[in-house]
């Protein structure tokens, strides 16, 4: 590595570089003879200005010829530092040449930083902790590496936050003005701290994200430069060999094929440039939905999709919204990928920093993946903290590869996605039946009063509770959902004395009990269970009828209401279980979930799956 001196002119130094010939001997010269090839450049670069009537002062450096030398800063490579200050000393004129041990020791810095930020997004910060971990002897001195891994294309350093840009086409707009935007969650940054990094008195940063680390404006945020195309899937799979090596059913193996014939399409056209701008995600992701009935075994329709694009060398990102699915997914995906490296990513997880060819995260990790998956699967794309939330979309986005995939689970899609659906805009496939083949229970309704009058007048409670005494003398574990926390405990106290011989319970977000009281209702301890919608998904409890109080709430929409009704009949020693919207008023939400079950109920008699 030869390293020119700031003595010199940029000018004079730029013509050097660009008019620079190797020769065959060069490699064998000494500090000596550098200095003198240096000197005859110099002189003839002057001789030629003059010549041509130029005269440059600045062409030879001012003052004598051993003060050409190259400022040694502590900021320095510590092998450019040690080398340079070597037997020959740090005095030297013009070009100093290091030894090729210096260049090798970068250039592997710089190669061992790019494997470990690979398909990353990190602040400075981050990465730190990822070298505590991974790599002790760079970190707190990798920056020289990342500067050379960006000089050759490698890694990308940009700010925290883009500048704000022109209005229109922004992900998210907040006022009148425009804003900085957040590079890593894509939320406009209207926060302002004095800065001790920057001395600012204002400098931007992102609320947001603020639980992932400070995003500034003057704050490092490395990620991956380099793309490699997404992996396709191979085509031309029958469905009875994905049924037969799988063990799914027909109408599992059915949809499993079409989205297998997703996966192996070329990408669309312009899909690979989208990605170009670091500033936003890639627009225009192909998506496929897989609309999958509660209970109908959605985890076990995805294994032939993650195969398709593990066995042609792709990584593949599962995310799911909670930590419990998380946790409840990884063995699953274990036993049946078990010689694919699984990473589990979840607020935490000891697994941070470690790469795999199959993650499986919850949302909010997806923030610190850039570009880095041919496949992003989202399960329950209809629940919180996903639905509704345009930063951890963003992050999605940014995750996969420009010309990558996305398959989206749900049994209880978004209308827009609904829709797109129906009029054939989104690729999709419909599973309208459980594994064991029954019907889903349809709701019925039974007129109640609101519970806030119920607990006044106890005697409102009759027929509800006629209703669930019928449920518990067949043997069957009863969910009662209420829409408010606060009716819980005074309505268990009541059903106490009502219906007698039987253990009630009450749960809810705010019960430190929650998970032992599930476990007691799942082994019959407990039998009528009263909670809110924090138990309409990832609960099963075999031989459950469901009853939903108050289901003309604004609180209840179409998909808490069908997820609510879908604890019911999921077993096959009970599959048609019993499901009860009791209210005072028949909303729009309870009709159009009634709708929607009836509906997969046809489709699924229609294709002969019942």
């Amino acid at each position: 590595m030869v390293l020119l001196s700031g003595a010199i002119a940029l000018s004079v130094a730029v013509r050097l570089e660009r008019c620079f010939e190797q020769r065959p001997d060069m490699n064998g010269w000494d500090l000596r003879k550098w200095n003198l090839w240096l000197r005859g450049q110099l002189q003839d670069e002057e001789g030629a200005g003059r010549r041509g009537g130029i005269h440059e002062r600045q062409t030879l450096p001012n003052g004598r010829s051993d003060q050409w030398i190259w400022d040694i800063h502590k900021s320095m490579p510590e092998p450019v530092q040690r080398l340079l200050a070597g037997p020959a000393g740090p005095g030297r004129i013009g070009l100093t040449m290091t030894m090729a041990a210096a260049a090798a020791e970068l250039s592997e810095q710089a190669d061992a930083l790019t494997k470990l930020v690979q398909g990353r997004s990190l602040l400075a910060a981050e990465v730190d902790a990822l070298l505590q971990e991974m790599a002790p002897g760079l970190a707190g001195a990798w920056h020289s590496a990342a500067q050379l891994a960006s000089l050759q294309g490698r890694l990308a350093l940009v700010a925290g936050l883009a500048d704000a840009g022109p209005r229109g086409g922004g992900l998210l707009r907040m006022g009148r003005q425009s804003l900085p935007r957040c590079r890593r969650c894509g939320s406009e940054a209207a926060g302002r701290t004095p800065c001790a990094a920057c001395g600012r008195a204002d400098c931007a940063y992102c609320e947001a994200c603020l639980a992932l680390g400070r995003s500034r404006a003057c704050s490092l945020l490395l990620r991956s430069a380099a793309r490699a195309p997404a992996v396709r899937a191979a085509a031309g799979q029958s469905t009875a060999a994905v049924r037969g090596r799988w063990g799914l059913s027909a109408a599992q193996g059915d949809a499993a094929c079409a989205a297998l014939g997703f996966l192996a399409e070329p990408p669309r056209r312009g899909s690979a440039k989208a990605g170009g701008r670091a500033e936003r995600p890639p627009a225009g992701h192909a998506r496929f939905l897989l609309w999958a009935v509660t209970g109908a075994g959605k985890t076990e329709m995805i294994f032939p999709l993650l195969r398709a694009i593990l066995e042609n060398g792709g990584r593949v990102l599962v995310a799911t919204p909670r930590r419990d699915v998380v946790l409840e997914l990884a063995p699953r995906l274990a036993k049946a990928f078990p010689d694919t490296r699984i990473v589990t990513l979840y607020g935490g997880s000891t697994e941070r920093w470690q790469a795999g060819e199959l993650t499986l995260a919850t949302t909010h990790q997806l923030m610190r993946f850039y570009q880095a998956f041919d496949l992003v699967v989202i399960d329950e794309l209809d629940a919180f903290p996903y639905h509704n939330d345009p930063m951890l979309a963003y992050a999605a986005q940014n995750a996969c590869k420009p010309d990558g995939k996305f398959i989206y689970l749900s049994a209880t899609p978004p209308r827009p996605l609904q829709k797109e659906a129906a009029r054939g805009r989104l690729p999709h496939a419909k599973v309208p039946v459980r594994f064991h083949g029954h019907p889903l229970p349809v709701p019925k309704r039974i007129a109640l009063k609101s519970i806030e009058q119920c607990l006044r007048q106890p005697l409102l409670l009759k027929r509800l509770s006629h209703e669930l005494k019928l449920s518990l003398e067949r043997g069957a574990q009863v969910f009662l959902f209420v829409s408010r926390i606060r009716h819980i405990d005074p309505l268990v106290d009541i059903l106490r004395r009502i219906i007698g011989g039987v253990c009630v319970e009450g749960t809810s977000s705010e019960d430190p009990f929650r998970a032992e009281k599930v476990t007691k209702f799942r082994g019959r301890e407990i039998r009528l269970l009263v909670t809110t919608t924090i138990l309409e998904r990832g609960v099963t409890v075999p031989r459950s009828d469901v009853f939903i109080a108050d289901a003309d709430s604004s609180l209840f929409d179409e998909a808490s209401l069908v997820q609510m009704a879908g604890r019911a009949g999921r077993s096959a020693e009970d599959p048609a279980g019993k499901v009860v919207f009791a209210s005072p008023q028949w909303t729009v939400s309870q009709k159009r979930a009634v709708q929607q079950i009836k509906s997969m109920n046809r489709i699924a008699r229609k294709h002969g799956y019942l």
